[in-house]
């Protein structure tokens, strides 16, 4: 499976937020990275700020050029405003749901467990991080793999927000996908206008 595997720092310093979460290394250089990186940043045409608020996306939600692209050609084609659309369907892949329940504490994590067959959804295996959940889906931990270090660790995290779209049972390791999230809770800072705008060139 394609993912981006280059240093993730770097990529936060680029977009001047820490898109990949807590990070140490950010908090200490928050300014893009380069020899003149800590000066003051030079301004960019309007084409390459909507292209910058694509490629924030799609490092963020860890997809590539032809998923992200695909996501939103049916983004594009659904019913609704097309950019929040777009966000409500990178936010119900089963990798970001298994990240937003709290299982991991980033999505790449989440990414991680969802291939190595540790996640169920609705009682069955499965292992392709780009499903789509539909309104109703249980998600749970596999059973041998409950005690694993890194799914506990991150379950005793408070690191996590909750979420009205999502139902979390830590007893049983398990949780529901109520709805599609609304935009107005969808916390990433996106602007996903400048997105529809750079694909109607």
């Amino acid at each position: 499976m394609a993912r981006y595997i280059g240093p993730k720092t770097k990529i936060a310093r680029k977009f001047g937020e820490a898109i990949y979460g807590p990070d140490k290394y950010f908090l200490k250089r928050n300014f893009p990275p380069g020899q003149h990186g800590a000066n003051k940043r030079r301004k960019i045409s309007e084409y390459g700020t909507q292209l910058q608020e694509k490629q924030k996306a799609k490092y963020t939600y860890g997809v590539l050029e032809r998923q992200f692209r695909n996501i939103f050609s049916r983004a594009l084609h659904s019913k609704g405003v097309t950019g929040e659309v777009l966000l409500q369907l990178l936010e119900s892949r089963l990798d970001n749901v298994v990240y937003r329940m709290g299982i991991s504490q980033t999505r790449a994590g989440a990414r991680q467990l969802v291939s190595h067959r540790h996640i169920l959804v609705n009682g069955s295996l499965v292992n392709i991080p780009s499903y789509t959940l539909k309104a109703g889906d249980i998600v749970s931990v596999r059973e041998k793999s409950k005690s694993l270090e890194v799914i506990t660790t991150s379950l005793t995290s408070s690191r996590h927000t909750k979420f009205s779209w999502i139902e979390w049972d830590n007893s049983q390791m398990q949780g529901k996908f109520l709805n599609i999230p609304p935009r107005t809770e969808i916390p990433e800072q996106i602007k996903e206008q400048l997105i529809i705008e750079l694909y109607s060139k």
